[in-house]
């Protein structure tokens, strides 16, 4: 059985960034797939499974993160973890 690795960039676009209740949101998604999630962006990098790790890399509005997804279910959570971000967590509604 082979490891799937996959990536995606995709940009912050709730006001807040990545604060606590987004950085919660995501760790509860990455936590529901059978694949590691590392979140990087710049020089720093967090396991999205992590809420403390995902503030501090202190994502703001307008940056871009690089999600990466490896194992059995990489496919679809990095497609999870894209549409989250991409609806702002379900921010400004």
């Amino acid at each position: 059985m082979s490891v799937e690795t996959v990536e995606a960039t995709v940009t912050i676009l709730n006001k807040m960034g990545l604060h606590a209740r987004p950085a919660s949101q995501l760790a509860q998604l990455a936590a529901q797939y059978d694949a590691t999630i590392t979140v990087h962006q710049a020089e720093k990098s967090a396991d999205a499974a992590s809420v403390l790790g995902l503030m501090m890399l202190e994502s703001q509005q307008g940056k871009s993160v690089r999600i990466e997804a490896s194992g059995s279910q990489a496919s679809e959570a990095l497609q999870a973890v894209v549409n989250l971000i991409s609806q702002k967590f379900n921010e400004d509604r």
